[in-house]
Order: C-alpha cells, then structure tokens, then sequence
C-alpha cells in the first residue's frame, strides 16, 4: 500500500540564518543551531493513488491553493522523480499550531512531508538524506528531521547541507513557552524576507560573526548554562531582526505585544526570575527556562497585555511514522 503517516515537530532556531547563498538548493548563508519541540508539530498523510488526474492536498481541513498547493505538489514532484513513480498523490496535513506567524510552520510541515510522501513511495531514506530532501521544500524543514538539539550544516553543495544532532533531546531538559500573541498571517513570508537580507548594510558583518557565535551556543548547551545560552540566544535573534528592519524594502514582523513581552522577561529576569527569548521571522515569541520556573512564568506571561495563550513546550524528538 503506497501510504504512509509522519510527524515533525516544529523547531526554534538559537543561532539563525537569514540569506541563502544558492536559493533554487536552499543552501543557507551560514550554518545554524536549534531546538526540536516535542508538543508543536505537524501530521501528514501521503498516500499515491492510481486513478488519480491531480495531486489533492489539503492543509487544516481545507484545499491548499496556489504558492502553498505549488509547494507541496512539487516537493511530491521530487519523491516522484527518485523512483520514477507517476501516481498522482492525496496529502492531508494539520498543523497543531497556527500556520504562517512565525512558529516554523513551514519547517516542520515540509519535514513530515518530506518523511510520509518517502515511506509511501517506497524509500527508506538515511536521516542524512532525508534532511537533504526536506531542506528543498524549505530550508529550516531539515532542522526537523532529527531531533533534540540540531546543527544544519551550510555546506557548498546539495550532498553536504543536512542537518544532525549535536545533543540528544535528553541532554539538557529546558522549557519552552510558545506565547501567542497573534494568529494573523504575517506579510512578508520568510522565503521573500530571505531574497533581501543582502540589501541590509549590517549583513556582511552578521555572516562574520557567525561562525563564532555558532561555537559559542554550542558550548554553552553542553555545559547547560542557561544564563550564558540565553545571552547568546537573544542576542542573537535581535540581531536577526536587526538585519530585517534595515533592508530594502524594511520588514517588521514585531507587534508592539512582541515588544512588550521582551521587556518584560528582561525586567522579571533582573528581579530573579531567570528566562530568555527568541522570535523567529514573525510576531509570536519563545521564552526558555528551568523546569523550577516555568509554573510561575506562565502564570506571569497569562497575565501580560496582548498575550492570547501560552504553550508549554519541551525539547523532543524528530521526525517520526506513525502507524
């Protein structure tokens, strides 16, 4: 039976890319760092059916059309040409999470594709070569194939950007809150933020921290850190968005709730209460903290103007069949 189920979960890039150095292969412009989830993330059903005249996907309970149908059917296009299969497909995928405000939708979306159009064409894909398959559909998908805490390599080629475990998902036993701040879709998607970053006058000397920056969460993962980890880690998203504010044309993804949460886990982390944040190309933000601090954080972040929901998160596996 060509038909086969998967999940990926979403994962939060620590140290981010933002511009790739050949778009058609999504080879990002430096290497990266994140951190799988273990409650956020996406099922996907793939099932290649004879008879077929099209590909019928459907994403949340409703037709997929245009750039996000054209995706999906050429992702579909690619499994295809690796077995030569000509069945066209019926894909049904629900995200657990809204879709398109900064939560790596797209990642782990493409990522569970990725692994249940494989498994139904008949592949058993290496977890290497799996993340070669899902960086195609979208670049950070490849950080979603294993899990725990990821490095994706930049590579020069096709063959050498995958991404891997640096650290199991045991290794550090962090919290992760999801606070919701907004569900409307963002403007710019991150595909066309990505196609200007070179336009921003901070994006050279961005890519020449990189390298250092990538080592230095690294170690400070290792030895579970978090008050070094989380320096790292929010310096580093403001950089990010630092080179997005300033490029041509500017994109601003905060909402002045995104601003509002920042300033607030700065101020209660003064005053004793220890988290961090990041924020990926979107409005919504991640807060990290020790187990012994999340109860208190999450009453706390309820609490803040502005914030919808707070999801309590952890650091998982990877991708997965389900039966």
């Amino acid at each position: 039976m060509m038909r086969a189920t998967a999940w990926a979960p979403v994962n939060v890039a620590l140290i981010k890319y933002w511009g790739k150095r050949k778009a058609k292969l999504r080879l990002p412009a430096n290497s990266n760092l994140s951190v799988c989830l273990e409650q956020l993330g996406t099922e996907t059903r793939v099932e290649f059916k004879k008879g077929l005249s099209e590909d019928k996907v459907i994403i949340d309970g409703q037709a997929a059309r245009g750039r996000e149908r054209d995706r999906v059917v050429k992702h579909l296009d690619r499994v295809r040409d690796m077995v030569k299969l000509e069945f066209k497909a019926k894909v049904v995928s629900k995200n657990n999470f809204p879709k398109s405000v900064g939560l790596s939708s797209s990642a782990s979306g493409l990522a569970a594709l990725s692994l249940a159009a494989s498994k139904a064409a008949g592949l058993d894909l290496s977890e290497k070569d799996l993340s070669r398959l899902a960086r195609l559909g979208s670049g950070s998908a490849c950080r979603s194939i294993p899990g725990g805490w990821v490095e994706w390599k930049a590579g020069s080629s096709d063959k050498d950007s995958y991404a891997e475990t640096v650290f199991s998902a045991k290794h550090w036993d962090v919290r992760i809150l999801v606070v919701l701040l907004s569900f409307e879709q963002k403007r710019v998607s991150t595909t066309d933020g990505h196609a200007v970053a070179g336009t921003s006058v901070f994006y050279q000397e961005r890519l020449r921290w990189a390298r250092r920056k990538l080592r230095e969460m690294k170690r400070v993962i290792e030895k579970r850190d978090l008050a070094s980890f989380g320096e790292v880690m929010e310096d580093e998203a403001l950089n990010m968005h630092a080179v997005m504010l300033t490029s041509r044309p500017n994109l601003i993804y905060w909402l002045p709730e995104t601003v509002r949460v920042m300033q607030v886990v700065q101020d209660w982390r003064e005053k004793g209460l220890e988290s961090y944040f990041t924020i990926n190309t979107g409005q919504n933000v991640f807060v990290f903290c020790l187990p012994k601090d999340e109860d208190r954080l999450v009453r706390r972040l309820k609490q803040v103007k502005g914030v919808i929901e707070v999801r309590r998160d952890r650091v998982g596996r990877g991708a997965r069949l389900l039966t």
